[in-house]
């Protein structure tokens, strides 16, 4: 087992990858803040190469709360064996069919050019670039929501979010215009990231045609998430790490 307690890295790959074939490991488990997507897609293409006596997992570690409870660790399993998959819930298959689908469209769009697998979860992000500072979401939530989402979330610095998130919000009419569409804006001061996001109706237990509409949806709004805020990103992201470097210098 490797515990990552910052963003991961090629050097951090490496010695997961050493200390495995040092003790000659038959299950091997990563468990960081975050996978960055060569990591996640790394520990996939290993589950589909070795033998069934050799398995990859990959786990994020999040701190959940509940009303007014102290928080408590939650594993999420973002990478796992070909065996974990073939035994999956009904609901879990879904997810992960629904996802696979969902990302087979926005290859063929060209929002994303590598071939991903999807995995059985209830969400699916994709880097914004950044050092994968900001990514964007796809995501079924349990109350029945399809969600859209520009997730900032740097590990390292949560006043850098904060300040692009403030940055991103001085530009919202424009934005909405563009997009013709009001989003929500969720700062989110007592938490590290921010998000801006649109949604509608939607869940995974929904009939076929319903959930084809609601990838469908998903594609559109993430080709003009991409169109409307990528080249803004790429300007506020630059800016906003130069701001927050002065700030810090004085």
């Amino acid at each position: 087992m490797k515990i990552s307690w910052r963003r991961p890295t090629t050097t951090i790959w490496a010695n997961f990858l050493t200390y495995a074939g040092g003790f000659d490991a038959n299950v091997i488990v990563w468990i960081a803040k975050e996978f960055r997507d060569e990591h996640r897609q790394a520990l996939e293409l290993l589950n589909q190469r070795t033998g069934e006596d050799t398995e990859f997992f990959g786990l994020v570690i999040e701190l959940w709360k509940i009303g007014n409870s102290h928080p408590a660790p939650h594993f999420k399993m973002v990478v796992a064996p070909n065996r974990i998959i073939k035994g999956e819930s009904e609901r879990n298959r879904r997810y992960r069919e629904f996802f696979q689908k969902l990302i087979d469209s926005l290859i063929e769009r060209g929002f994303i050019k590598k071939a991903l697998v999807a995995q059985p979860s209830n969400s699916y992000y994709f880097s914004a670039g950044h050092a994968d500072r900001v990514r964007y979401g796809a995501r079924l939530t349990g109350r029945g929501e399809a969600r859209i989402e520009i997730y900032i979330d740097n590990s390292e610095d949560r006043d850098w979010n904060k300040v692009l998130f403030d940055k991103l919000m001085e530009h919202r009419k424009d934005i909405e215009s563009d997009l013709s569409e009001s989003l929500e804006w969720e700062r989110q001061d007592d938490m590290r990231h921010s998000i801006v996001a649109i949604s509608r109706k939607g869940s995974i237990d929904d009939n076929p045609e319903k959930l084809e509409e609601t990838r469908d949806w998903m594609v559109e709004k993430l080709l003009d998430f991409k169109r409307v805020f990528g080249p803004m990103l790429d300007e506020l992201a630059i800016l906003t790490h130069i701001m927050h470097e002065e700030g810090v210098k004085k």
